[in-house]
């Protein structure tokens, strides 16, 4: 991958001063340069409004892997019931039934290293604690990204893996992903795919293949980027579904 000559991106995927992309093409892909900032966005299920959005720093892009930091402190927007109440918080029963609304708010706690090889149903995700002690791999189960000039749109699966450093695993949030059917949010057809895809990740983990057989948990962020900005618009539609 070839680098840009600067790295302060704005987080529209552009060099903020022409207006004009920042990336590096390849073939028929135009690929991000390291510290490119872009945007990391989730379509609301069965709807077509982004509900999550996370500004993003390029840490790698190539036909194999993207690779993007969020670090700590970065200004996010999320889903919120539309009386106030945290996502979580709200009762499993009526979590996908009530009006919803978003929110921005703060990534607190430690940063999240996000991969994602393209075309795959997941992306990996590495969390560590304090002090950079690696905790745990999560396979976030989605539709692949789908890239546009300025980030990666997605649409979460609600059921997820969590990979330990000793590699074992379990399954996350098997209980929204039931309730998801039972709301209608996706038909048994549907839920069988990400079923099985969650299977073709396990299997993954069994033969400990990319993007686990890399030395990622000891990657660190380069301590010259800045947080990213959250942009006004940064619900716009791409223009590739406009």
């Amino acid at each position: 991958m070839t680098a840009e000559d600067s790295r302060a991106n704005s987080a529209d995927g552009t060099d903020g001063t022409s207006g004009r992309p920042r990336r590096v093409r390849t073939g028929e892909v135009a690929r991000w340069a390291s510290g490119d900032r872009i945007l990391w966005r989730y379509r609301e299920n069965a709807g077509a409004h982004i509900h999550i959005c996370r500004p993003v720093t390029v840490v790698q892009d190539t036909a194999e892997l993207l690779a993007v930091w969020l670090a700590p402190g970065t200004e996010c927007v999320k889903p919120l019931m539309a009386d106030g109440t945290a996502v979580h918080a709200e009762p499993l029963r009526s979590r996908y039934t009530k009006p919803r609304t978003v929110a921005r708010d703060r990534w607190f706690g430690t940063g999240v290293l996000k991969l994602a090889r393209p075309g795959e149903p997941w992306s990996v995700w590495l969390f560590w604690e304090q002090g950079w002690r690696f905790k745990n791999w999560y396979v976030n189960l989605e539709e692949p990204l789908v890239r546009w000039p300025g980030g990666v749109d997605s649409e979460d699966h609600f059921l997820d893996i969590s990979v330990s450093p000793d590699r074992s695993w379990h399954w996350r949030d098997e209980d929204e992903f039931a309730e998801a059917q039972r709301a209608g949010l996706m038909n048994a057809a549907q839920a069988l795919r990400v079923r099985e895809a969650g299977w073709r990740a396990v299997a993954r983990i069994g033969e400990w293949g990319p993007p686990f057989d890399e030395d990622w948990p000891n990657w660190r962020p380069d301590p010259a980027w800045t947080i990213p900005s959250l942009p006004d618009n940064w619900d716009r539609t791409p223009a590739h579904v406009s």
